[in-house]
């Protein structure tokens, strides 16, 4: 597939940064999972209903089930797209991180999956217009966009990229209870292993205008015992950094509307067994060339 010509201009934010945060990420993102096997399932049982609910009917049939044209535009080592891939949707995967896409392509591959996979920037997509009957941008992705010209630019590629009548579904974490919150941390998340265990935790440093916020991601892990030694009292660190637009629902219903996307909904996890809030908004069967990039 060939990308449109009428793309977005390139956007202000720090794109290296964030590419080398998932870059050094990806060999041991699903660390972060006590069990990412069980993750994939469960994540891709989820989203598979949402879409069904409200995408338009798929192509063919399998296993009794509609089968769709998904994109998976944040896909890093394929979390998302390794399970919906699983349940016979025909899915393609991109994310700013070659090295997370290259890890997506191969946990595809050894699983006998077919999944298309690129490095690709979200507010650049290489597809052309109407390529899908649903484009995927889960886990919290679109808040590494900072600026208002960022989240509009890559949610117009959004809905450039659907078919009429297609749907996107986007998951942030719960912006609206955080920002309230200003968390400093999060919980310490234990995974167990065959080398010990993992434990990763995250400081937030929120910025003076209370919606954005400066992440430390820290990974502890087992390191080698010297002779003489009991297991685990050593460890290995690792650090990362990256940063983060605490986006309302209020605020990505404004965006999705602007970028052209309409009948926003959000299912919350209660609701929808997704471990974050997922709004479901659709590209409408017509609908007018959006060009509100030039005057964001």
């Amino acid at each position: 597939m060939q990308p449109s010509t009428d793309h977005p201009v390139p956007l202000d934010r720090p794109v290296s940064a964030v590419r080398h945060f998932y870059d050094d990420l990806a060999a041991g993102y699903d660390l972060m999972y006590a069990d990412w096997e069980a993750s994939i399932a469960r994540q891709a049982a989820a989203l598979s209903a949402l879409i069904e609910e409200a995408a338009p009917g798929g192509r063919d049939r399998c296993g009794g089930d509609l089968a769709y044209d998904v994109l998976d535009c944040a896909c890093g080592i394929g979390t998302q797209a390794l399970g919906l891939a699983a349940r016979g949707h025909r899915v393609t995967g991109s994310d700013l991180s070659p090295v997370a896409a290259a890890r997506a392509a191969k946990e595809a591959a050894a699983r006998g999956l077919d999944l298309r996979v690129t490095a690709a920037d979200m507010t650049r997509l290489p597809y052309r217009d109407g390529s899908f009957d649903v484009v995927v941008c889960a886990d919290n992705s679109l808040p590494h966009l900072l600026t208002p010209r960022a989240v509009l630019a890559a949610l117009g590629e959004m809905r450039r990229v659907l078919r009429p009548g297609g749907v996107l579904l986007l998951s942030t974490r719960p912006y609206d209870r955080l920002r309230r919150e200003r968390p400093a941390s999060t919980p310490p998340q234990v995974r167990e292993g065959a080398d010990g265990r993992v434990v990763t935790f995250q400081l937030w440093h929120w910025r003076p205008d209370g919606e954005r916020y400066d992440l430390e991601h820290f990974q502890l892990l087992p390191g080698e015992t010297p002779d003489g030694e009991v297991p685990g009292e050593r460890w290995g660190v690792r650090t990362r950094r990256t940063s983060y637009w605490a986006l309302s629902q209020a605020q990505i219903v404004e965006f999705t509307a602007r970028a052209g996307l309409r009948e926003p909904v959000w299912h919350e996890p209660d609701e929808s067994d997704f471990f974050q809030p997922v709004l479901v908004a659709r590209r409408p069967e017509a609908v007018a060339k959006v060009t509100g990039h030039d005057h964001i």
